[in-house]
């Protein structure tokens, strides 16, 4: 269930939808409760049916709200669905701004591990939230491209080139590396690798783990190579002091 743990950044964004027209006053006068439901139900349509093919009616069933209610809310389908990928988007992005000091600041090693691992774990929490937009990236819905998959792959490789640029700084990675092409690889990879694990079809695809070959020992695996590839020799895997 697609759940808003910090209200008050979702209501600023909320105003801000507002000024740009796109969901009414009277939307944003509803209590939070009220708010996330119907936020809830759009996202619920939208998984069953496509984003592009959402039913105001089905919409109107799942939040048990009137049909003329989501028109007030809303002024057309057109805006209750620009509404609902600019929330999500804007809340995706709130998330990552705010576990990017934490991952930046550690050891490369456990800052990858954690980006990965910690990605997939937040996903499990955010099932409907994250499928939303897994599946706006992998069909290529160009609709929705520009809104809400690109935002959140810039933050992402983002993340993962200030994780780099701190661990060289740290002297954890050799500095003749190239940053930009090496974050870009990085990057790619722990999407292969952890999007293999939200959708069941494409680590059919990429055998990324199974039963004999657990995701674990993938992981493992896989932070071996990359750190074998770029660190300073004798440091993969440990930090600084403990290095010295």
């Amino acid at each position: 269930m697609l759940e808003f743990p910090e209200w008050t950044s979702i209501h600023t964004h909320i105003l801000a939808l507002e000024e740009a027209g796109l969901v009414t006053r009277t939307f944003r006068r509803l209590d939070p409760e009220r708010q996330q439901a119907i936020l809830q139900a759009i996202l619920d349509e939208a998984m069953a049916v496509g984003p592009t093919s959402i039913n105001i009616k089905n919409i109107a069933a799942r939040a048990a709200v009137a049909v003329g209610s989501l028109y007030n809310y809303f002024g057309s389908r057109d805006n209750l669905l620009a509404f609902t990928v600019e929330i999500c988007t804007r809340y995706v992005l709130d998330m990552f701004a705010a576990f990017q000091p934490y991952l930046v600041a550690m050891p490369l090693r456990e800052a990858l591990a954690g980006y990965l691992q910690g990605g997939l774990e937040w996903s499990e929490t955010q099932a409907g939230l994250v499928q939303f937009f897994v599946r706006a990236a992998y069909q290529g819905d160009e609709t929705l491209y520009p809104r809400c998959v690109e935002p959140i792959a810039e933050m992402m490789l983002a993340i993962v080139t200030e994780m780099l640029s701190q661990a060289v700084a740290r002297g954890e990675v050799r500095p003749d590396v190239d940053l930009e092409a090496t974050a870009h690889l990085i990057n790619a990879t722990l999407l292969a690798v952890g999007d293999s694990q939200l959708l069941p079809y494409l680590n059919r695809y990429l055998r990324v783990s199974d039963e004999k070959v657990p995701f674990p020992r993938v992981v493992e695996a896989l932070l071996d190579l990359i750190l074998a590839g770029i660190m300073v020799e004798g440091t993969a895997g440990q930090t600084p002091e403990s290095a010295a």
